[in-house]
């Protein structure tokens, strides 16, 4: 299955994921997202599908470096003037969007590529 993958190039969770996403037999194209920027059209998807709560790292420096009206603001426009707030990586099936390499991310690449 071709992937579009968005993250950061020096993310190690990201190496990780493309990694192991073409392990799995996955043709993977990886996009840097302060380098390459990402799509409205992907972000709109992926605020839908996933949720900007989950989206959005409130983990991550940048989350924190916000301020309350950034928090509170346009959750589009947020991740656009600050692409490394968005939890990563970013896979895009072409139909479905998953945030972050988790065990049930993992998995259900598993079952995509049939290993699973």
């Amino acid at each position: 299955m071709k992937l579009e993958v968005y993250g950061l190039t020096k993310c190690s969770t990201c190496e990780k994921a493309v990694k192991g996403l073409r392990a799995l037999g996955h043709e993977v194209a990886f996009y840097d997202v302060r380098d390459d920027g990402i799509d409205d059209g992907v972000l709109i998807r992926a605020l839908e599908q996933i949720g900007e709560r989950k989206l959005r790292n409130r983990a991550s420096y940048t989350w924190r470096g916000l301020s309350e009206a950034e928090r509170e603001g346009d959750p589009l426009q947020s991740l656009k003037a600050h692409p490394s707030l968005m939890k990563r990586p970013l896979i895009d099936t072409g139909s479905t969007l998953f945030a972050g390499w988790t065990k049930s991310v993992i998995t259900e690449m598993e079952k995509a590529a049939g290993h699973a």
